[in-house]
C-alpha cells in the first residue's frame, strides 16, 4: 500500500473580475509516493503545489480526480489522525505559549494530561526550540522560531505520513540543516515524508524522488540520479577547445544549431545539445584555429531539470 496515490487531480478556480471563467491550477495530475521515503514537490510559484497539499488535505474539493492516503480516501476524516501537516502559512492562537498550543493539540488527539506535558516537551526539544522560548507567547516568537512550532505540531499524534509545505521558510543555515536532520530521522523512524521546497538543494540532499511540477502538470517525476541520466542521454555535450577566442568562435559556430560558447578557465567552451552535432561544432571550430582539449556530457543538477523549457514526464520504475 502506498502512502499517497494521486490520479488524473484536476483542480479549476472561477477567474476574472465576474469570475466568469475557469482558471486550471491543476491539469491531470497523477503520481505516487511510496511508503518510507521522502519525496520532494517542486514547481514555480502558481505550479500548483500548495494547491496539491490542500487537497491531500481534506482543505479543498478537486474539481477532477482522486486522491488516496494511506490506502483510504482523503475524504476519510479518520485516516487524517495518522497525518501530520505543516502549512505554508501557519496560523496558531498568537496569546497561547509553544508549550500550552502543543499540549492543546495533544489533547486534541486523546492523550492524557501528564503525557500531554511530556509530549510537548519532547517535541520542543525535537524541533530545537530554546527551553527559554516555551512559556513565551507565540505573538512575540520570530518566522523562524514559528515556523518550528509547526514543525512540533505536525509531530505531536506520532503520524505515519508527515506533509509539509514549505518547511524550511524563514529558517537560517542552521535552522535549516536541524529541519533536514528532523526529516531524515522521520524516515529512518518508519515515517513517510511528503515536502514541498523553493529550496533546490535541500530537495537534492534528503529526497529519495522528486515530483516537478509546471503549470499544473507533472514535469518530471523520478529518482534524482535516474532523471539527471534520462536528460544526459539527450546528448547535451560540452566541447572545450584553446587558441580561439570566444568571439570568433560565435562567429564560426552561428550555423550549428543550439550551439553556445563560453569563457573558461580552460579556454573555450561550446555547449551542444546533441551528440548529432557534435562533428559540426568540432569542424567549425578547428577552421577558426581552436585545438580540441575535450568533449564530455554534461551532468545535469536538479537546477537545470527544474528550469527546463516545457512539461516532460519521466517515469522511474
Amino acid at each position: 500500500m502506498s502512502a499517497i496515490e494521486i490520479e488524473g487531480l484536476t483542480k479549476d478556480y472561477p477567474a476574472g473580475f465576474l469570475q466568469l471563467r475557469r482558471a486550471r491550477a491543476l491539469d491531470g495530475l497523477s503520481l505516487t509516493v511510496e511508503r518510507g521515503e521522502i519525496f520532494g514537490f517542486l514547481g514555480g510559484n502558481g505550479a500548483g503545489k500548495t494547491t496539491t497539499i490542500k487537497i491531500l488535505m481534506r482543505l479543498m474539493a478537486p474539481t477532477a480526480g482522486r486522491a488516496r492516503i494511506l490506502g483510504r480516501d482523503v475524504g476519510d476524516v479518520a485516516v487524517h489522525a495518522r497525518v501530520g501537516y505543516l502549512p505554508e502559512a501557519p496560523y496558531f492562537y498568537d496569546y497561547l505559549t509553544a508549550r500550552e498550543l502543543l499540549e492543546y493539540c495533544a489533547e486534541l488527539f486523546g492523550y492524557a494530561r501528564a503525557a500531554r506535558r511530556a509530549r510537548a516537551a519532547h517535541l520542543l526539544r525535537r524541533v530545537h526550540l530554546d527551553e527559554s522560548a516555551w512559556d513565551r507567547q507565540l505573538r512575540k516568537f520570530s518566522k523562524g522560531m514559528l515556523q518550528r512550532v509547526g514543525l512540533a505540531q505536525a509531530l505531536v499524534n506520532d503520524p505515519e505520513l508527515v506533509v509539509l509545505d514549505e518547511p524550511m521558510s524563514g529558517l537560517d543555515p542552521i535552522g535549516r540543516r536541524q529541519v533536514r536532520d528532523l526529516i531524515a530521522a522521520l524516515r529512518a523512524d518508519g515515517a513517510t515524508v511528503f515536502f514541498s521546497s523553493h529550496i533546490i538543494a535541500d530537495i537534492e540532499v534528503l529526497c529519495d524522488r522528486v515530483a516537478i511540477l509546471h503549470r499544473g502538470r507533472l514535469s518530471h517525476l523520478g529518482r534524482l540520479d535516474e532523471l539527471r541520466r534520462d536528460e544526459d542521454a539527450a546528448g547535451h555535450l560540452e566541447i572545450t577547445v584553446l587558441g580561439a577566442a570566444v568571439a570568433t568562435l560565435e562567429d564560426a559556430l552561428r550555423k550549428v544549431e543550439g550551439a553556445r560558447v563560453t569563457a573558461s578557465p580552460a579556454g573555450a567552451r561550446i555547449d551542444v545539445p546533441a551528440e548529432t552535432h557534435v562533428d559540426a561544432a568540432l569542424a567549425a571550430a578547428r577552421a577558426c584555429g581552436a585545438r580540441l582539449v575535450s568533449v564530455q556530457p554534461v551532468r545535469l543538477s536538479l537546477e537545470d531539470l527544474f528550469v527546463g523549457e516545457g512539461p516532460r514526464t519521466l517515469h522511474a520504475d
